[in-house]
């Protein structure tokens, strides 16, 4: 029998080293296959992202339309009731000036109205003195007339 163990190492080593390049190539395919879909899915995400970004980006442009409108709005209305304060200010002033002058015709003419019914008062006194005194005269005239005639 021939004990002779002839370690062939080179023809080991290379086998191994076979195998495991076999086995590395193999990693380095799942890797690269599993890096593929991982880049892949990323790709999708950023882009539902890009998406999602657009949209937003859109969204926030009409709303930074919508709430400059709503400003030209807010001041075109604080323009009116600052308008409308001046106008209604004005119409008080112009209220204030008639009542005043409304007024004052009122005690013009209540002086008048007073001075008007002691002037007939006065008249009217005059009157009765003067019909009092026509009437005696009358009594007196009428005496005199039976006194002439009987």
């Amino acid at each position: 029998m021939d004990n002779n163990r002839n370690l062939d190492l080179d023809s080991i080593i290379a086998e191994v080293r076979a195998q495991y390049e076999e086995i590395a190539l193999k990693s380095k395919a799942e890797a690269e296959a599993l890096y593929q879909t991982k880049f892949q899915e990323l790709q999708l995400v950023a882009g539902r992202h890009g998406d999602d970004l657009k949209h937003t980006k859109n969204e926030i442009s009409e709303l930074t339309r919508l709430i400059q409108r709503l400003r030209s709005e807010i001041e075109s209305v604080k323009k009116q009731c600052a308008n409308l304060e001046t106008a209604i200010a004005d119409a008080e002033q112009r209220g204030d000036c008639a009542l005043k002058d409304a007024r004052a015709k009122l005690d013009e003419l209540e002086a008048a109205l007073h001075q008007a019914k002691e002037e007939l008062a006065r008249m009217l006194r005059e009157y009765q003195e003067l019909m009092s005194t026509k009437l005696a005269l009358d009594v007196e005239i009428a005496t005199y007339r039976k006194l002439l005639e009987g």
